[in-house]
């Protein structure tokens, strides 16, 4: 049975390749072990593998494994959908927070936050293809948000996530991420201080690589199919 260790050096060199290819440093992109569904021992056998940043969709579930894995000093991101009673519980435990697509979201984020931690470093989503299923900001409407949040005391503005509908070939997630590389590029462009293209996952993150990411989310590259650990 490969360990999760194996698995997070096939990911590595994955990102690698796919870094290779672009013409780009393998540096210049971060691996976000997504580890939603899986327990304290699954975070502390990727951490013994040299891992240690890690995504949870679920809010409870996340503060839960921080609380239980604290002692390892690992940087914790919220990557999924957030309502406004999660808000303090996310502002009071986690690091990042890549899913604020509304200024409501960020504003209670940015009152909740601690004093005596960092600030909160904040992604804005975007719904960068429209499904109509999925959260994030219109992309015409994410400099105004994007002002905004970047205005709010206890808030860091880092950059932008997607989460795409499934693309059925690498041409085609490759020209979905390019329009979020460009929003990103246009942002920067008013004078934004963005570093953060938080997009690409297991089966995507070659194509998102070669758009620009910086930031891949992997779970089940790593991990597992949920609910097997």
């Amino acid at each position: 049975m490969t360990t999760i260790a194996e698995k997070l050096q096939a990911v590595r060199e994955r990102i690698a390749h796919a870094c290779a290819a672009a013409g780009r440093p393998a540096s210049e992109v971060r691996l976000l072990a997504v580890s939603k569904r899986f327990g304290p021992l699954a975070v502390r056998a990727a951490a013994a593998a040299g891992q240690h940043e890690f995504g949870e969709n679920y809010v409870n579930e996340g503060v839960e494994k921080i609380e239980a894995t604290a002692d390892l000093g690992l940087t914790w991101h919220c990557i999924g959908p957030l309502q406004s009673n999660k808000t303090r519980l996310v502002a009071e435990h986690f690091d990042w927070v890549h899913s604020v697509d509304r200024l409501k979201i960020a504003e209670r984020l940015s009152a909740q936050r601690p004093r005596h931690r960092e600030p909160l470093q904040v992604c804005i989503q975007v719904n960068i293809d429209g499904a109509p299923t999925k959260a994030g900001v219109a992309p015409e409407d994410a400099l105004a948000l994007a002002r905004a949040v970047a205005a709010l005391p206890s808030l860091r503005l880092r950059g932008l996530m997607t989460i795409p509908e499934p693309a059925p070939d690498f041409e085609a997630a490759l020209a979905v991420h390019r329009r979020t590389r460009a929003l990103f590029d246009h942002l920067r462009a008013q004078g934004l201080p963005l570093d953060t293209l938080s997009m690409g996952m297991s089966d995507d993150l070659e194509a998102a690589i070669a758009a620009g990411s910086t930031l891949v989310r992997v779970g089940t590259a790593i991990f597992g199919a949920r609910g097997a650990a």
